[in-house]
C-alpha cells in the first residue's frame, strides 16, 4: 500500500450510474443539481473523475458532470470492439438525460474534444458553447492503408490483449508524473487511483478495456471531420499547451473560434495547469453576450 500523500478534493465528487444505450455508464458529478450545467469529456485512457483539479479551481457555481466513456474508467461494457460514432450517440443520450431541452456547454479534452467538435457540428442546436482542449483532429489517413489496417485489426483481435498491470499505485503515479512534470506528486497519486483498480498483492490494473489496444480498422477522414466543424454555430474556445506535441489549433475551420495557449503544460492541461485552465473556461463561458 502506498504511503505517498494523495490529493484531497475541495469540491466533493459523487458517482452516478446511467443506462446509456445498453451500457452502464459511470458519471462523476460535482456541485448543486440546480446550478448551470457544464459537461466535461475526457480523453483516451483517462476518466471523468480526473477533472477534479479543474473543478476545484472553478469560482462560480456549476453542476459539473463528467462521464467515463465506454471502455474507460468505471464504464466497462462486455464487448470485443469499440466504434467511434457510438461516442456521439452516447453523448446525445447523456445530454438528453441532463438537459433535455436547453443547449449545453461542453468542455472536451483530446478524444473528448474531438467527440465534442463532431457532435457540435452534427447537432449545432444542442451546443451553447464549446471549449476544445487539445482535441484538434488527427492526420488524414491514406486509402492505401485500408487493407493493412483491416488485416491487423482482424488478426490482433482473434484474442484480446491483456490489460496493463503496474506494481502498485505509486509506480503508476510515477509514470503519470514523468509524463506530466508540472503536476504534483499528490495529484499523480490521485489520478492513479482513478485510472486503476486493485487486483491483489499490491498490483493495480488500468481501467482501459483491452479492445482499446487494438488498431482501428476505420480510416480517419480529416475532410469529413472538418465538414462537421464548419457546421458548428456555437462560440468555440481552442486551448493548447505550449509544450504539447499533439496537433496544433491553428487554422481549424470552426466558424466562431478563438485560441488560447497555456505555458508550462503539455497535452494534459487539466493535470498540469488546472487553475489557469479553469480561469480560461469561466472567462469564456461567462463573457457578456453581444
Amino acid at each position: 500500500m502506498s504511503k505517498e500523500p494523495i490529493y484531497e478534493p475541495k469540491e466533493a465528487p459523487r458517482m452516478a450510474r446511467i443506462e446509456v444505450r445498453g451500457v452502464d455508464y459511470a458519471v462523476t458529478e460535482w456541485g448543486d443539481k440546480n446550478a448551470p450545467l457544464l459537461v466535461f469529456l475526457h480523453g483516451f485512457a483517462d476518466a471523468g473523475a480526473t477533472f477534479q483539479f479543474v473543478v476545484d479551481e472553478l469560482r462560480h457555481d456549476w453542476l459539473v458532470v463528467a462521464p467515463d466513456w465506454r471502455g474507460f474508467g468505471r464504464t466497462q461494457p462486455d464487448t470485443e470492439a469499440f466504434w467511434f460514432p457510438d461516442y456521439l450517440a452516447d453523448l446525445d443520450h447523456l445530454l438528453s438525460h441532463y438537459s433535455s431541452h436547453s443547449p449545453v456547454r461542453l468542455v472536451g479534452h483530446s478524444m473528448g474534444g474531438n467527440i465534442a467538435g463532431l457532435y457540435a457540428g452534427t447537432f449545432p442546436e444542442r451546443v451553447a458553447a464549446l471549449v476544445n482542449l487539445e482535441g484538434f483532429g488527427l492526420p488524414d489517413s491514406a486509402a492505401l492503408d485500408a487493407p493493412r489496417r483491416y488485416r491487423e485489426w482482424v488478426e490482433r483481435g482473434r484474442q484480446l490483449p491483456e490489460s496493463t498491470v503496474r506494481d502498485n499505485y505509486s509506480t503508476l503515479a510515477g509514470v503519470i508524473r514523468r509524463r506530466n512534470p508540472h503536476m504534483s506528486r499528490p495529484q499523480a497519486e490521485f489520478v492513479a487511483r482513478q485510472w486503476a483498480e486493485d487486483v491483489g498483492d499490491g498490483a493495480v490494473r488500468l481501467r482501459v478495456h483491452p479492445a482499446h489496444k487494438l488498431p482501428n480498422p476505420v480510416l480517419y477522414r480529416l475532410a469529413e471531420v472538418e465538414a462537421c466543424w464548419r457546421e458548428v454555430t456555437a462560440d468555440v474556445l481552442l486551448v493548447a499547451g505550449r509544450d504539447s506535441d499533439f496537433a496544433s489549433p491553428e487554422n481549424l475551420p470552426f466558424p466562431r473560434r478563438r485560441t488560447e495557449w497555456i505555458d508550462d503544460s503539455g497535452h494534459m492541461l487539466h493535470f498540469e495547469q488546472p487553475a489557469i485552465l479553469a480561469r480560461l473556461i469561466e472567462e469564456f463561458l461567462l463573457k457578456p453576450t453581444t
